[in-house]
C-alpha cells in the first residue's frame, strides 16, 4: 500500500459512485485518476462502486478498468498497486435499481469498517443526471454524500434554475460541486499565485495599466460521437459559459478576504454580477465547412461550431477593458491561451523606424496546458549600433523545474478537492445562473453563423470584432526549443 499522503487527501475513507462508469469520460479521465489518487496514497481508504447502463459483474468491470489504465493511463501501472485498486471495485447496473444500489455501498462501508464520506460522481449525459439524482435520493445515500455534476449547467437561464431547483430538492447546495476540468489545470491556479503573492503585478493589474485581456481556446478536434450532444448546445453553452467565463472570473476577481473556497468563489460571483449582458453584435459566430454533413446533424443546422466574443466588466478594476473571448471546432491549432496586452506608453521618444511599438503592445501570456508555461515579452534594443528595438519575452515553463512529476492532471485534482470539500474551484448555482442571465440577449438573437474552413482560424469577421487590436494567436514568436508555444 502507498504512503498516505499527510495534509493534501480527504480526512475520511471515500466511498466513490461513479455513475457512467463504462462512459468514455471515466475510460479516459476517471478511472486513470481515480486509480492515481488511491495508488499515490492521497486517499487514506476507499471503495468504488462503478454504475451505468451496461449489464456487467463486479470482475467484468474490473477488467474494464484494467483496459481503460492500460490505454490511457499516463503513468506505467504498478501491478501490486493495481490487485489493492481492483479488490476495492464493485459494480451495480442502473436497472438493479436504487435497492441493488443502496446493498452495494452499505457493503463498501461495511468493508472500510469506520466512519467514511460518500462522492458521488456523475458522468452521464445531461437528460440522465436529474433520474440518476433521484435514484441516489431512494437509495438513502444522500447523508454525508458530495456530489459532482458534469456541464452542461443549464442551456439558458430557465432551465438552469429549474436544473437548480431540482438538484436542492435531494442535494443542498454545500454538497453539490459543478465541475469544470479547465480550473482543475496547475496553470490555472497559478493565476492565483502570479496576481496575489507578487507585489509587481497586482498594482498594475486593471485598467490603468492593461488595454485587454484574451482568452483563447482553440480545438483542432471535430465533434466525434457528440453530434447529437453538440446539435442541442453549441460552441457557447458547451465552452463559454462553462469554461471560458469561469477562466475570466479568475483572471478578474478582486483579492479575497483569503484563500479558502467561500471568500474566492464570492470574489468570482462579483465579476459575474458586475458583467454586462452580452449584445448580438459583439459575437461572431461560426460553422466549419461539412458540419451539416455529420452524421446526426440537421442538413439545415444553425448551430455553431466557432464563437468569438467581447464583453465588459462593469466595475472600479475593469471598466472600459475588453475582454476577447474565442473557441471553435477544427481550428488551425488546439491552444488554452490567456493573453494580458498591457497600455503602451503614452509618448515614444524613440527615432521613426526603431521598431518601438512595431509588434504590438506588451504582453503576459498563461499557457493553460497540463505542464503550465508563461511568459512576458517587451521591447529591449537589438545589438549593435542605434537603436533599434526587438521584442523579447521573459519566459517560464513547468518542465523546467524539478516540480514536473508532481503536476496532478485536472480531474485528478478536483476529484481530490471534491472529497476534502473545497469548493474553490466549483461554480455556484448563483454564479451560473448570472453567467445565463447576461447572455441572454444573445441566445434571443444570435447573429448569423459564417462558414470558415477547417484548419483556419474561424471566419473573417473575428478580426473586425477584435479591430484595432489583433488576436494572439497565431503566435509570431516561439517558446524556447525545449517548449511548444509562445512567449
Amino acid at each position: 500500500m502507498a504512503k498516505i499522503q499527510p495534509g493534501v487527501g480527504p480526512r475520511f475513507p471515500q466511498v466513490v459512485v461513479l455513475v457512467g462508469a463504462t462512459g468514455d469520460l471515466a475510460r479516459r479521465k476517471l478511472l486513470p485518476g481515480l486509480f492515481h489518487l488511491c495508488s499515490a496514497g492521497f486517499i487514506p481508504a476507499w471503495r468504488i462502486v462503478g454504475c451505468s447502463l451496461d449489464d456487467l459483474d463486479a470482475e467484468g468491470f474490473r477488467r474494464f478498468a484494467r483496459a481503460a489504465l492500460d490505454e490511457f493511463g499516463s503513468r506505467k501501472v504498478d501491478q501490486a498497486a493495481w490487485e489493492a485498486f481492483a479488490a476495492t471495485l464493485d459494480y451495480v447496473p442502473l436497472s438493479a435499481g436504487a435497492p441493488a444500489l443502496a446493498e452495494a455501498v452499505a457493503r463498501a462501508e461495511a468493508e472500510l469498517g469506520t466512519e467514511s464520506r460518500r462522492l458521488h460522481y456523475l458522468s452521464v449525459p445531461p437528460k440522465a443526471a436529474l433520474p440518476v439524482v433521484r435514484t441516489l435520493g431512494e437509495a438513502g445515500l444522500v447523508e454525508r454524500a458530495r456530489i459532482v455534476m458534469e456541464k452542461p449547467f443549464g442551456t439558458d437561464l430557465a432551465s438552469a434554475r429549474d436544473l437548480n431547483a431540482r438538484l436542492h430538492e435531494v442535494f443542498e447546495e454545500e454538497q453539490i460541486f459543478r465541475i469544470d476540468h479547465f480550473l482543475g489545470k496547475e496553470a490555472a491556479q497559478n493565476i492565483l499565485a502570479f496576481r496575489f503573492a507578487n507585489g509587481l503585478f497586482e498594482p498594475i493589474w486593471n485598467r490603468t495599466f492593461i488595454d485587454h485581456v484574451q482568452i483563447d481556446v482553440p480545438e483542432t478536434l471535430g465533434l466525434g460521437k457528440r453530434s447529437a450532444f453538440y446539435e442541442q448546445t453549441g460552441a457557447y453553452k458547451d465552452m463559454v459559459v462553462t469554461h471560458l467565463f469561469q477562466i475570466l472570473g479568475f483572471v478578474a476577481m478582486e483579492p479575497p478576504t483569503s484563500l479558502e473556497p467561500a471568500p474566492i468563489s464570492e470574489e468570482k460571483n462579483k465579476v459575474f454580477r458586475s458583467m454586462l449582458p452580452i449584445p448580438p453584435h459583439d459575437v461572431v459566430r461560426g460553422q466549419y465547412a461539412g458540419y451539416r454533413q455529420e452524421e446526426g446533424v440537421d442538413p439545415d443546422s444553425d448551430t455553431e461550431t466557432f464563437v468569438a466574443l467581447k464583453c465588459h466588466i462593469d466595475n472600479w478594476r475593469w471598466a472600459g477593458v475588453p475582454f476577447y473571448l474565442r473557441t471553435g471546432k477544427r481550428l488551425a491549432e488546439g491552444q488554452r491561451v490567456i493573453s494580458i496586452a498591457f497600455r503602451e506608453p503614452p509618448k515614444s521618444m524613440f527615432p521613426a523606424g526603431s521598431g518601438v511599438g512595431s509588434q504590438g503592445p506588451d504582453h503576459l501570456t498563461f499557457d493553460l496546458a497540463d505542464a503550465s508555461k508563461m511568459s512576458l515579452s517587451f521591447y529591449g534594443k537589438r545589438p549593435g549600433p542605434g537603436m533599434r528595438l526587438d521584442k523579447l519575452s521573459l519566459q517560464f515553463a513547468m518542465n523546467d523545474t524539478g516540480y514536473v512529476h508532481e503536476v496532478l492532471e485536472a480531474y485528478e485534482r478536483l476529484i481530490l478537492d471534491a472529497m476534502r470539500g473545497d469548493r474553490t474551484l466549483f461554480t455556484t448555482a448563483e454564479g451560473i445562473e448570472r453567467l445565463w442571465e447576461v447572455s441572454q440577449p444573445l441566445l434571443e438573437a444570435p447573429p448569423p453563423v459564417r462558414l470558415y474552413q477547417p484548419g483556419s482560424w474561424g471566419p473573417k469577421p473575428v478580426h473586425q470584432l477584435i479591430a484595432p487590436h489583433a488576436w494572439r494567436l497565431p503566435f509570431e514568436r516561439a517558446w524556447r526549443p525545449t517548449s511548444q508555444g509562445q512567449g
